[in-house]
C-alpha cells in the first residue's frame, strides 16, 4: 500500500553505475528545511561575509568543516578537491582514485553517509536532508567549470538557487 502523507522519492542515481569506481564526483548536501545554521548571525539573516572562511563559520559550520577534511584521511583513494560551506549547504568536488584494492573503496553514498553521521554525533542533532545531489563529471572543462562555481559560491550566495534566510 502507498502511503499518500508522503510524495514517491525518484531515485536519482544513475542506474547501474558503480559509485565507487575511480572519477571525479560534484556532491551537494543541504539541511534539512534549508535552514541556515553554518555561517554566523545568519539566524537574523545576516550573511557575514569575510576573505576567511573559517570566520565565517559558524559552531556547526566549524563540525561540517572539520568532517570534511577528515574525508581525505578516512578514506585514502578519496580526495576533496574543492569544498564550500554555504550557510544552508554544502557542495564537494570529491576525486576516488585507484587503491589496488577495489573492495577498499568506498562509495560516494557510503562516504556522504559517514560524513553526516559524523557531523550529527558532534552536533548531537541531526539538521540534514535524506538524500544528497551528485553529479559525475565527465571532463576537465566540466571539472574547471564546477570548481570555479564551488570556489565563487559565497560570493554569489544571493543569487543561488539555494539562497534562503532562514
Amino acid at each position: 500500500m502507498i502511503n499518500e502523507k508522503y510524495p514517491i522519492r525518484k531515485n536519482n542515481r544513475l542506474r547501474g553505475f558503480d559509485y565507487s569506481s575511480p572519477g571525479f564526483y560534484f556532491i551537494t548536501v543541504c539541511t534539512k528545511d534549508r535552514r541556515c545554521l553554518f555561517w554566523k548571525n545568519y539566524d537574523q539573516g545576516i550573511a557575514y561575509h569575510c576573505t576567511d572562511g573559517e570566520n565565517r563559520l559558524s559552531d556547526y559550520g566549524r563540525i561540517v568543516d572539520s568532517a570534511i577534511k577528515d574525508i581525505g584521511r578516512k578514506y585514502l583513494s578519496v580526495n576533496v578537491d574543492y569544498y564550500v560551506i554555504m550557510p544552508n549547504h554544502i557542495h564537494l568536488l570529491l576525486r576516488i582514485g585507484h587503491t589496488g584494492n577495489d573492495i577498499g573503496t568506498p562509495s560516494i553514498c557510503r562516504i556522504i553517509q559517514q560524513m553526516k553521521g559524523h557531523v550529527t554525533k558532534r552536533a548531537g542533532s541531526c539538521f540534514w536532508q535524506k538524500s544528497y545531489h551528485d553529479h559525475i563529471i565527465r571532463g576537465r572543462k566540466e571539472y574547471y567549470r564546477i570548481a570555479e562555481y564551488i570556489v565563487g559560491n559565497p560570493v554569489n550566495w544571493e543569487r543561488d538557487c539555494l539562497y534562503s534566510v532562514l
